[in-house]
């Protein structure tokens, strides 16, 4: 329980090295009446060649938003990641235990000339700098649970299994500063089968998670509001759109963006026989769009309103001698990336399966998904076909140097469609618009991470 407490819901082992899918708290045995503090993280580079249905753009004139003229992308280029892990654990004479965890990301920022990584935004000279994603408190003992409070994940994704990502650069298509994120975003397959997503788990909840009672394990959480630590509070005089708390509003854009009043359980068994190590999950996730108070022609992008977030997860995995084969089935009320779908438009529904096996200093790694949801679909439209398609494939491998350093290598295929969607920077001025029929993206990354 105490390394499902301190891990994210993505931990990789040992063997493996510490990517983007994973927060990098090791579990450090903590005596009674101490406390340890420690300070971990990672750097990650890759190089990739790459290509995308929109590596080549051509915008036409007239238009208000972008130059007219043709676009290229070259195709090699460079990524990476930092990421540092600040947190402490105790534990007092009696036997409570007790911590904090935090994890810090580099920002992204627009396009400049070598321009420095500085704190802020806005500067002449870039925007980019350290930014919380996590942080939270725990306590518990081993035997009655542990309770979490703060930004960090819940129940539905720390007790998910079947989604096997603990290869290559450690993240495949769920990712922030890896492989899939140098990609063109409009050619690349968004997805919710990862549920370690920050829509999720960036916000201030709280959360119970059981100790293993006969190979069963539970947790539940609770989230107010989609807010993260002190976000939504500097400008609290009253209520108005500004305000953390809001449960309704009469602001337009506020309405299928903020929920209130998410919910989630889930329940996981493990059971280790005859060399086997066997897990198997369910979840279920609630939450609920604000209620609109506005004039009804005013929500144009769905005008029906939106449904509830109610998300179900079924996933099981087993490991033996080194080779590990999971599965993981996700679907309900949704779209990509944890966003409210619109009244009326079909349920979501996508599955992953993947492997990874371990020899040695070596891990080789191969995962699948496949996804349909609504997409831009809105009712009533007799040009969006209903259903948006995704699914990407990934399949990696890592050379394993010692504990702290690995090399890497993953290639990466996605794929998207939908009859008559498009993207536009503006359809109201002319701006170019990219249709949404088979937009591919294929890459081959090398690259190491480096972790402490």
């Amino acid at each position: 329980m105490r390394k499902l407490l301190l891990a994210s819901a993505a931990a990789i082992g040992a063997t493996y090295a510490m990517t983007g899918g994973a927060m990098a708290q090791p579990v450090k045995p903590v005596a009674a009446g101490t406390l340890v503090v420690h300070l971990n993280g990672y750097v990650q580079f890759e190089i990739a060649g790459y290509g995308s249905s929109v590596n080549t753009v051509t915008v036409p004139a007239g238009n208000a938003v972008t130059t007219a003229g043709k676009y290229k992308l070259n195709p090699i280029t460079t990524d990476g990641d930092v990421r540092i892990y600040p947190g402490f654990d105790g534990q007092t004479v009696s036997g409570l235990e007790y911590g904090a965890q935090s994890e810090f990301r580099v920002t992204t920022s627009d396009a400049n000339v070598g321009a420095d990584k500085v704190s802020g935004s806005g500067s002449s000279t870039g925007s980019a700098g350290l930014y919380l994603k996590r942080g939270y408190g725990y306590l518990g003992t081993a035997d009655a649970g542990f309770l979490r409070a703060g930004q960090t994940d819940s129940a539905f994704s720390l007790l998910q299994t079947g989604d096997i990502e603990a290869f290559g650069d450690g993240a495949q298509f769920n990712t922030d500063g890896g492989e899939s994120s140098l990609l063109p975003t409009d050619a690349t397959p968004s997805n919710f089968i990862y549920a370690d997503a920050s829509n999720l788990y960036a916000t201030d909840k709280i959360v119970y998670l059981s100790p293993a009672i006969a190979g069963f394990s539970a947790a539940a959480g609770y989230e107010p509001n989609s807010n993260g630590i002190k976000e939504g509070y500097s400008n609290n005089a009253a209520a108005t759109d500004t305000s953390a708390a809001l449960s309704s509003s009469p602001v337009a854009g506020d309405i299928g963006k903020r929920r209130k009043n998410t919910i989630d359980a889930a329940l996981q068994y493990a059971l280790k026989a005859n060399g086997f190590v066997t897990k198997a999950s369910v979840g279920v996730l609630y939450g609920a769009p604000i209620a609109y108070t506005g004039p009804a022609a005013l929500l144009t992008a769905a005008p029906r309103g939106y449904d509830s977030l109610e998300v179900y997860e079924i996933g099981a995995q087993t490991t033996f001698a080194g080779l590990t084969v999971g599965a993981d089935v996700k679907g309900g009320q949704v779209e990509d990336s944890y966003y409210f779908k619109p009244k009326g438009t079909r349920d979501a529904f996508g599955y992953i399966i993947g492997a990874s096996y371990v020899l040695g200093p070596y891990v080789l790694g191969a995962s699948f998904y496949d996804e349909q949801s609504s997409g831009a679909y809105i009712p009533g439209s007799r040009t969006i076909g209903r259903t948006l398609s995704e699914y990407g494939a990934a399949i990696g491998g890592n050379y394993v140097i010692g504990p702290n350093l690995s090399l890497f290598a993953q290639y990466e295929y996605g794929h998207k469609h939908q009859v008559g969607a498009s993207y536009a920077v503006s359809a109201a001025t002319g701006a170019y618009k990219v249709p949404l029929n088979n937009l591919q993206v294929e890459a081959l990354a090398a690259g190491l991470t480096l972790k402490w």
